[in-house]
């Protein structure tokens, strides 16, 4: 069986995540959502709170599907990773151009580094290529309303998390 390695940071899911998530599925199977650790980083959702609102959210869009995709972390390089899950495939997501320039110079490294891990880019649909994580975060700690660029678990969590 294909198994595709979707990696990133996912703090939190967007809707852009998920459109790619829904691609990824389309191509492969089994679907492997990465959670990638980085210790000097302080993210906002820690690692078990990011997993459950991934479940949470493919639950909701892909109720039907939510049995194959699995939720795992990381913190090595991801080719590695992926060889590790025996996932043949590595989804990357491109939003543009910009997207697409670095997108490939890390499919040229993966590729010298783990010929046998095949990279696929899919593209976001029109209405998730301006969501980025980043932009979800600091909309929301500024009291801005996100909730047509997450799932509505991830709305949910970060109004607690503000009001907390």
């Amino acid at each position: 069986m294909t198994v595709a390695f979707y990696p990133g940071s996912f703090d939190p899911i967007t809707n852009g995540h998920i459109d790619v998530l829904v691609q990824a599925l389309n191509v492969a199977p089994k679907v492997i959502v990465a959670i990638g650790i980085h210790p000097g980083k302080t993210p906002l959702f820690s690692f078990e709170e990011r997993a459950e609102l991934i479940r949470l959210s493919i639950a909701e869009a892909l109720p039907e599907r939510a049995g194959d995709v699995s939720v795992v972390s990381f913190s090595n390089l991801v080719v590695d990773a992926a060889r590790s899950h025996t996932a043949s495939l590595l989804i990357r997501g491109l939003r543009d151009g910009t997207d697409l320039d670095y997108e490939m110079q890390m499919a040229g490294m993966n590729r010298q580094m783990a010929p046998d891990v095949q990279t696929v880019f899919l593209p976001a649909g029109v209405a998730s290529r301006p969501i980025t994580a980043t932009l979800v975060r600091q909309i929301a700690a500024m009291g801005g309303d996100v909730s047509a660029f997450v799932p509505a678990p991830v709305f949910a969590a970060l109004k607690a998390r503000k009001k907390g």
